[in-house]
């Protein structure tokens, strides 16, 4: 499907199920699909993410992943008071990209187009810039603090494990790139080539600890995520955020656009999401499956775990602790691309 079609299609399910309820406070694009030309295929393993700025200050759990249309929508609640002020935005790695560009579904009472003007015009400058590398950087350090040394071994996987490839978001957001997420270590390892630093790219997997994988490690990983994926597809009932990423209709993007990755030669780049995907996989059979079956599937996870170098929950925050000690030489590498990224506005 064509980008131009599939973003026909999210505005069609904006007007008809979204712009009528109370709280609608406008839409807008987000995510790695804003950066296409109409005439380019939706890339394997991508849905549209859809904004749906509310009035409340508390929205309640986003809908998620649906089909409509033939097409797979992501739809995402967010306060107005997150967008409140230009400045805010533009200080916000995960929502200034959105504006950069006129990106917006829908806009009632003209506030979103005034903010997108305002921060498209500052969005380069260098402080602005270097706001955002400093926000995601705290986003690292939180994340790692918040892990809990009681809480499931899976749980703390997913507590280390998006901190830590936030690392790759700084580099991004440096080199005023969209910080995507399941492909944030293929876009880090594109940026850090292209501006000769690609020497932090390893010390980038070995934190992750995929560094030594080999495609066919990471296809047997795969492999073991398929059966995973769809037992916790099966039984799942207990509504977590992520819930409708573990589903039917969300299986191409997890388990094809995984494969896809494979295929390309980027096996190194698939083991994030794979892992990721584990770890909510056996968050919700710890909630929702029975003994037997969440018993028959561990073995796969702790596969994973044990090739990555975690058994125990020491090594969760001794990994932690080892990204922490990289931030500086991550921070450093920030700058340089600041720096040398000709797009900046280096005298504001």
């Amino acid at each position: 499907m064509k980008a131009s079609q599939a973003r026909k299609n999210a505005e069609d399910w904006v007007k008809k199920y979204a712009s009528s309820e109370r709280w609608f406070l406008g839409a807008y694009f987000s995510g790695s699909t804003i950066g296409l030309a109409d005439d380019e295929e939706l890339p394997v393993g991508s849905d549209v993410d859809v904004v749906l700025v509310s009035k409340e200050d508390e929205p309640p759990m986003k809908p998620g992943k649906f089909l409509y249309r033939d097409t797979l929508l992501e739809a995402t609640y967010l306060s107005q008071k997150l967008l409140k002020s230009a400045q805010e935005v533009l200080s916000s790695y995960h929502l200034a990209v959105s504006f950069r560009t006129n990106t917006i579904i829908a806009d009632p009472t003209g506030h979103l187009q005034k903010l997108q003007q305002q921060v498209s015009k500052y969005f380069p400058e260098k402080k602005w810039v270097r706001n955002r590398c400093e926000n995601a950087m705290r986003r690292i350090e939180s994340g790692l603090a918040a892990i809990q040394p009681k809480a499931p071994i899976h749980e703390q996987v997913t507590s280390w494990l998006f901190p830590a490839g936030v690392t790759t978001h700084v580099l991004l957001v440096a080199a005023m790139k969209n910080p995507t997420v399941r492909l944030r270590y293929l876009k880090a390892r594109e940026v850090l080539v292209e501006y000769g630093q690609e020497g932090l790219y390893t010390d980038l997997l070995r934190l992750l600890g995929c560094e030594h994988f080999t495609s066919e490690k990471v296809e047997h990983h795969l492999a073991n995520l398929e059966g995973t994926f769809d037992g916790a597809v099966a039984v799942s009932r207990t509504p977590f955020f992520f819930s409708t990423d573990i589903t039917k209709i969300a299986r191409p993007i997890a388990i094809d656009g995984s494969r896809k990755l494979i295929q390309d030669g980027f096996h190194r780049e698939a083991v994030f999401w794979i892992a990721a995907t584990f770890a909510r996989c056996r968050t919700i059979l710890a909630a929702d499956a029975p003994p037997d079956l969440q018993e028959s599937l561990a073995p796969a996870f702790t596969e994973l775990l044990a090739d990555l170098g975690i058994a125990t929950t020491r090594d969760i925050f001794d990994r932690a602790q080892e990204v922490i000690s990289f931030l500086p030489a991550v921070w450093d590498t920030a700058n340089a691309l600041m720096a040398a990224n000709p797009d900046i506005n280096k005298n504001k």
